[in-house]
């Protein structure tokens, strides 16, 4: 299992990007990040990011865009584009566990 988060936008317009896969003696906690974000709202042809860039911006300046996409067991990938304001719940717990574990990963 592997999840990939990038963040785009803020006030340069940067996109960061962040990985993560789940460790071999446990994929039960990333696979329940995973299952519990509600994938089904978003799309999961890649088509939620192109409805993402092409649509009306979020309100106010330097708002973010994330992009989410999961790889479980091999099978085809889940993606998952979110405005700023849509990054919370389940969403914004999986994005913070794929960053922290970014960050604790030796490089």
């Amino acid at each position: 299992m592997s999840v990939t988060v990038a963040r785009s936008g803020g006030i340069a317009g940067m996109t960061r990007r962040w990985a993560a896969a789940a460790p071999p003696g446990d994929p039960q906690t990333w696979t329940r990040l995973v299952d519990e974000c509600p994938w089904d709202q978003c799309g999961d042809d890649g088509a939620a990011a192109a409805r993402a860039t092409t649509s009306a911006p979020p309100r106010g300046a330097d708002r973010f865009t994330w992009s989410v996409e999961a790889v479980v067991g091999g099978g085809s990938p889940r993606r998952a584009a979110l405005r700023e304001g849509d990054a919370s719940g389940p969403w914004r717990t999986l994005i913070d566990a794929v960053r922290e574990a970014a960050a604790s990963s030796p490089r």
